[in-house]
C-alpha cells in the first residue's frame, strides 16, 4: 500500500487495478459528458435548423495527468474511508472540480476553504500534493511531521524540477518564463534554491528585454530587483548571477513565447560573452507540457476556419486556458467563461478579462442570424462542463438539447 521515505513520511501507492477500479465509475459519473464524446468524434455539430454550428477543438478538456491526479485524488478516498484527508491547495485550477474535492470531505490547508493548517498535523495524516506540486521546504515540514503523501503531481512538471536542480548543482541561474505567484512556479523555483541555486522569474517579452539588456549592458542594480520582487531568489544579485543562466518554463505557457524568452536570453548571452562560450554561459531545454502544446495547436488549426465567435472554457486563474484564450482574441470575439451560468442571456454574457484580472460583463454577444462558434477547453476542464455550456449556448439559439442529440 505504501512505500517508506527514509524515517519520515510514508508516499501512499494508488495505483493498483484492485483500487483504481473502484473509483472509475464515480469519476466518469461526475465529468463524463456523452454528447462532447459525439462531437469530438465528429468534430462538429449544425442545429436542425441549420442556424448553428459548433466546431469543437480537436484537443481540449482533461490532459492525462489531471486525470491521474483526480483519480488519485477520489481513490486516497476509497482507501481512507474514515481517516481525514487533507489537500495542500487547489487540486487543478477549476472551481467546479475543487469544489467536488470538498464534498468527498477533502480539507483544504490554504486558500479561500482553508479548513486546517499545516501545523496541526501529525503522524500518519494523509495529505494530497496537487498537480502543480509543491514547494521542497512545504514537503520537508510534512515528512518531519510524518505525514502520508498521496502525490498527484504531474509528470512534465517534475521534468522541468529536474532541469532545475540540474541548473542549481553546476552553479547556473534558472531564468523561469512563468508567473511568480503560480503553485508550480512557486514549486519549481524551490527546486532551485534547495540546491543552493538562484533563480529569476520572467513573466513577458518585455522582461525578458530588460533582463537581456541588463546582461549586456549592466544598469542599476536597485531598479532591477524593484522591478522583479517576489520573482527571484534570496541573495539574487544580477550583476553575479546573470552570468552563466538557464532558461526553463512554467509548463503551461505558450511555447513560441517560452521560446522566443530562450533565443533573446541567448542571443544577449553570446553578445555578452562571446559565440565561442557560450556553451559556457547558456544552456536551454524544451520542457512546455505536451498537452498544453496539443491544444494550443488544436485551436491554432481551428481557427483557420471560419467561425463568428469562440468560447473558452476553464477557471479563470488556468494558465493553460488563458493562453488559449488569448490566442482566440488575436483572431476574433472570444469569451473565456468559467461555466454555463456565465452566458447570463442571448445579450448579457459575464466572462474573465485577463487585461483587468477580473470578470467583466459584455452586452449583446451572442449574435443573430446564421451563427459558426469555435468551442475549447483548458487542460482542467471536465467534459460535463463543455456540455452545459454547450447546452446552454444552444438552448439561447432557441435549439431544444434533445433536438441536437437527435440530429
Amino acid at each position: 500500500m505504501s512505500t517508506e521515505a527514509p524515517g519520515k513520511s510514508k508516499v501512499v501507492n494508488l495505483r493498483r487495478p484492485d483500487i483504481m477500479d473502484l473509483v472509475k465509475a464515480q469519476v466518469l459519473s461526475h465529468y463524463r459528458s456523452e454528447l462532447v464524446e459525439r462531437l469530438r468524434g465528429a468534430g462538429q455539430v449544425v442545429t436542425p435548423d441549420g442556424q448553428t454550428t459548433i466546431k469543437l477543438a480537436k484537443e481540449f478538456g482533461f490532459c492525462y495527468g489531471v486525470e491521474r491526479c483526480i483519480d488519485l485524488a477520489y481513490a486516497a478516498r476509497k482507501v481512507f474511508p474514515d481517516q481525514p484527508l487533507y489537500i495542500l491547495g487547489e487540486i487543478i485550477h477549476n472551481p467546479e472540480v475543487n469544489d467536488q474535492i470538498r464534498a468527498m470531505g477533502v480539507r483544504f490547508l490554504s486558500g479561500p476553504h482553508k479548513q486546517a493548517d499545516i501545523d496541526d498535523l501529525g503522524r500518519g495524516d494523509v495529505v494530497i500534493i496537487p498537480a502543480f506540486g509543491t514547494e521542497v521546504s512545504i514537503r520537508r515540514k510534512l515528512e518531519e511531521k510524518g505525514c502520508q503523501f498521496v502525490d498527484t503531481t504531474c509528470g512534465d512538471v517534475m521534468s522541468v524540477w529536474k532541469r532545475v536542480r540540474q541548473y542549481a548543482r553546476d552553479s547556473v541561474t534558472s531564468i523561469i518564463h512563468g508567473k511568480a505567484y503560480h503553485e508550480e512556479t512557486m514549486a519549481t523555483s524551490s527546486q532551485a534554491t534547495a540546491n543552493a541555486g538562484h533563480y529569476l522569474v520572467v513573466l513577458t517579452l518585455a522582461d525578458t528585454d530588460y533582463v537581456c539588456r541588463y546582461i549586456v549592458e549592466g544598469g542599476d542594480k536597485h531598479e532591477f530587483l524593484a522591478k522583479f520582487k517576489g520573482g527571484y531568489s534570496e541573495g539574487f544579485d544580477p550583476d553575479t548571477h546573470l552570468q552563466v543562466v538557464g532558461v526553463a518554463n512554467q509548463t503551461t505557457m505558450m511555447r513560441g513565447e517560452t521560446e522566443e524568452v530562450q533565443r533573446r536570453v541567448r542571443a544577449a548571452i553570446e553578445k555578452r560573452f562571446g559565440a565561442t562560450d557560450l556553451q559556457q554561459h547558456f544552456r536551454f531545454f524544451d520542457t512546455i507540457c505536451g498537452a498544453t502544446q496539443d491544444r494550443q495547436d488544436a485551436l491554432q488549426r481551428l481557427l483557420r476556419e471560419p467561425l463568428d465567435l469562440l468560447l473558452v472554457i476553464g477557471g479563470y486563474n488556468s494558465s493553460n486556458t488563458a493562453h488559449l484564450a488569448e490566442m482566440g482574441e488575436a483572431m476574433l470575439p472570444t469569451y473565456f467563461i468559467k461555466n454555463a451560468a456565465e452566458m447570463v442571456s442571448g445579450q448579457l454574457i459575464r466572462h474573465w478579462n485577463q487585461h483587468q484580472q477580473c470578470a467583466v460583463e459584455s452586452q449583446n454577444w451572442l449574435p443573430t442570424g446564421k451563427l459558426t462558434v469555435g468551442v475549447t477547453a483548458g487542460a482542467s476542464c471536465p467534459n460535463n462542463l463543455i456540455e452545459d455550456c454547450i447546452r446552454r449556448l444552444i438552448g439561447l439559439r432557441g435549439v431544444a438539447v434533445d433536438d441536437l442529440l437527435q440530429n
